[in-house]
């Protein structure tokens, strides 16, 4: 931390005038974002998720308001950003993107935000070893951090641990769950090599694939329809909702349905499904009491600082969900490295029929086996008539 806050430079490697685009909320800005652009964004301790969505985007350069790395904890964004070679300002103070019009040419140099010949902000610009050490400095104080998650867990488990274990009523599906497998996408950590290690997976298995919002657009990105698609509908693309056979709309308890006015302006056919917890946990809770005997889970929260990167007190509900689950519940990095190399039954026929398909043809077109199989044939029949005779 101590670098990030205390080293400014007035130079860098070289000037970068682009279009800008501005965001509060950087999910929803990498959807606008054309390669060669500034991104504007105001992101306190940007996530890896986040940070892979501008990476894969192509900006030149990330213009961050708030502090990428605070030090609550030791969040992997930036390090992404920057050795991804796009040049980012870091702390450029609160106001920019009030002063920033989105589609405006801007001009970055060093730490600077220019405006023409106006100056609209100076921040940081930390290199890769600076944001090392501030994560050094993270990882050293996480302590605090960690002892207000597990307050927050302990409070969220004295209010909510009975509703959360209470029966669930299932929405009438098209989609069958009862004794299959369930796969749960979400696009977080990985989810794009975890898919493509599933692959022989989900073509053996065929299970109910469920995408979490985004996840439905990841699964058809793969090449997968996806059976169900459920959440708050604010990452996922309309051209992915008339492909599920199943929309399901996560609403809480309390009556909070976020996104129901999305799909009423869609014009879509969907369920409501009340429950607490964030929209992947309620994923899984739908396909264990639909009947799944087996949930695997893509790109969900796994980590310590996955869960701190979500940022949010009610991640408590992703651990009594877990809990609730059990067995059940396996982790698509578990399941890839089990799956790999697994050779079928079928797979072990196919391989002799194919050897024996190909000693066939070789023996019918070759000339010298057609005689020397002929020179047993006429043994064999001179054998048999002088026994019979």
């Amino acid at each position: 931390m101590r670098l990030l806050q205390r080293r400014r430079r007035a130079t860098s490697p070289a000037e970068i005038v682009a279009v800008a685009r501005v965001g509060r909320r950087t999910k929803d800005l990498v959807k606008r974002l054309e390669p060669g652009e500034i991104a504007i964004i105001d992101h306190e301790d940007l996530d890896r998720v986040a940070a892979d969505g501008l990476v894969e985007s192509g900006v030149a350069a990330v213009v961050n308001a708030a502090a990428s790395v605070s030090g609550r904890y030791p969040n992997q964004g930036p390090i992404r950003v920057v050795k991804a070679g796009i040049v980012l300002v870091d702390r450029a103070g609160s106001d920019l993107l009030d002063r920033v019009r989105d589609g405006e040419m801007l001009r970055i140099l060093g730490g600077e935000v220019w405006r023409g010949d106006e100056l609209l902000a100076t921040g940081l610009l930390p290199d890769a070893d600076e944001i090392e050490t501030a994560m050094e400095d993270a990882r050293a104080t996480i302590g605090a951090e960690l002892e207000r998650f597990a307050e927050n867990t302990l409070d969220y488990m004295r209010r909510e641990a009975q509703p959360m274990f209470e029966p669930i009523v299932v929405p009438p599906l098209v989609t069958k769950f009862q004794g299959r497998h369930a796969l749960v996408v979400v696009r977080g950590h990985d989810y794009k090599d975890d898919l493509r290690a599933l692959r022989p997976y989900i073509r053996q298995y065929r299970p109910a694939l469920i995408g979490v919002d985004g996840g439905a657009d990841a699964l058809l990105e793969n090449g997968f329809k996806p059976d169900v698609i459920i959440g708050d509908f604010d990452s996922v693309s309309e051209h992915a909702l008339h492909i599920a056979p199943d929309l399901v709309h996560h609403v809480h308890p309390d009556g909070r349905a976020p996104g129901r006015e999305a799909l009423l302006e869609w014009g879509v056919k969907y369920h409501e499904f009340v429950a607490e917890g964030t929209s992947e946990d309620v994923a899984m809770l739908l396909a264990w009491e639909a009947g799944s005997t087996l949930i695997v889970a893509v790109g969900t929260h796994a980590t310590m600082v996955e869960f701190l990167d979500k940022g949010r007190s009610g991640m408590a509900s992703t651990f009594l969900t877990r809990l609730r689950l059990g067995p059940m519940l396996v982790d698509a990095k578990g399941v890839s490295q089990l799956y790999e190399g697994r050779v079928r039954r079928l797979d072990w026929v196919l391989l002799v029929g194919s050897a024996l398909v190909v000693m066939i043809v070789v023996a019918v077109v070759s000339e010298p086996i057609r005689t020397l199989l002929d020179g047993f044939r006429f043994a064999l029949r001179d054998l048999w008539f002088s026994i019979t005779q």
